[in-house]
């Protein structure tokens, strides 16, 4: 079998730090936080009240009403990314067979706030069995892939991947293989999640996953800090256009960078908690190495999927230690999250953009709010604290683990 080059022509980003890519990625460089306090309902009898939210969010600048009210908030989040991915791409029926594009779009939950609002109203009543029609479309998971395809007419394959926070960034390993294995040329992957609303916020708390520093919403989010106490909850979506090498060639498409292995791996440990010695997120990453036929000393930027909570962190730097050895210190760290908050399902996506984006800029955005060394954690390591980092980027992972030990690895490489 010939295996296919897979490279990015175009990505697309709405998140608590910018609505669009170009936003998201200069609030990354600059190091700006997106959290504060909860908008979206009364958290005040919460013992977390901050969130990543995206902010002065209106539906209506992006659909008309009576679709926007058909959508939960994440398919819109999840349409919205692949419209500007769709369009940065440039990908359009003339220049590409629509009926052999495929969509992986993922989300770990799908549309909580609106079955928990469904069956609020349904509990007030008199247990008649009246509720909207659009219901079900609206917390299914895989409803975004769907809407994505009719809206476009593309007629691959066409699902969702669950697998909680790696949730996206398995769907970029499904979507990778399509074409590396040359059955498809162009693939629409990315993930996206709307979790801020009571019962979601109140199940994370009730695991004591989420940070309570209320009074310091912005330094909140603590990746590696000693001091960090769980992590932010955000929303919002991530989508890329992955295309086979020739095909965007030939169509003379713009080229952000290369997709060049992938690692999937479990904890086969605990259903929430990472396994101690990393062993999941080191398998991850040595699979991912193999597959792109690169040995570890070339890696200079890992994205890790560095939470800020106590449980998680430690272990994925174990892991990168197990792996890279004293190319650890050479290579420069760092946790999107610091900014944008936890985005669940939507982490993997919205922070392959970043890993793409490092490589082809040469710079590596840094992890903010830190304030203590954790003794836990070997200070030689560089995370990129405070300050972005201008340096050469030419193979960058990006990290995303999901309860229930889903781990998944991404490598990027400059084009």
């Amino acid at each position: 079998m010939e295996l296919k080059r897979v490279v990015i022509t175009g990505l697309g980003a709405i998140t608590p730090i910018g609505k669009n890519v170009q936003e998201y990625w200069d609030s990354l460089c600059k190091g700006v936080s997106g959290a504060a306090m909860i908008t979206h309902f009364d958290a005040e009898k919460f013992k977390s009240r901050i969130a990543c939210e995206i902010k002065d969010f209106d539906p209506l600048q992006y659909f008309d009403r009576k679709e926007a009210r058909k959508l939960d908030l994440v398919e819109q989040y999840a349409m919205i990314s692949a419209d500007e991915a769709i369009k940065d791409s440039g990908i359009t029926s003339d220049n590409t067979d629509f009926t052999e594009v495929g969509v992986i779009f993922a989300s770990g939950i799908g549309g909580i706030e609106s079955l928990s609002l469904e069956t609020i109203d349904f509990a007030k009543g008199d247990g008649t069995p009246r509720v909207s029609p659009f219901t079900i479309p609206k917390l299914l998971p895989d409803l975004s892939a769907g809407n994505i395809s009719i809206k476009y007419g593309f007629q691959g394959p066409n699902y969702c991947t669950v697998s909680a926070c790696a949730s996206s960034a398995n769907a970029i390993v499904n979507a990778f293989r399509y074409i590396h294995y040359g059955r498809n040329e162009v693939m629409i992957a990315g993930g996206a999640e709307a979790p801020i609303c009571p019962i979601s916020v109140a199940g994370f708390e009730a695991m004591k996953a989420l940070s309570t520093r209320n009074d310091d919403p912005k330094t909140a989010s603590r990746p590696f800090d000693a001091d960090r106490d769980g992590f932010v909850m955000g929303e919002g979506g991530g989508c890329l256009v992955l295309e086979e090498l020739n095909h965007a060639l030939k169509r003379g498409a713009k080229i952000y960078g290369e997709i060049v292995g992938c690692g999937e791996s479990a904890d086969a440990h605990h259903i929430t908690a990472p396994h101690p010695e990393g062993q999941g997120a080191a398998l991850s990453m040595r699979r991912a190495l193999k597959e792109a036929n690169i040995t570890p000393d070339v890696i200079d930027h890992i994205n890790t999927h560095g939470t800020s909570t106590p449980a998680g962190d430690i272990p994925e730097i174990v892991g990168i230690l197990s792996v890279f050895g004293e190319h650890t210190y050479d290579m420069s760290i760092n946790s999107g999250k610091s900014m944008t908050g936890h985005l669940l399902g939507g982490a993997g996506a919205v922070e392959a953009i970043s890993a793409v984006l490092a490589c082809k800029n040469d710079i590596v955005p840094p992890t903010i709010n830190h304030f203590t060394d954790d003794p836990n954690i070997d200070p030689k390591i560089d995370f990129t604290f405070w300050k972005p980092k201008k340096r050469t980027v030419n193979y960058a992972i990006s990290n995303a683990f999901g309860f229930g030990g889903h781990n998944a690895s991404v490598i990027f490489k400059k084009y």
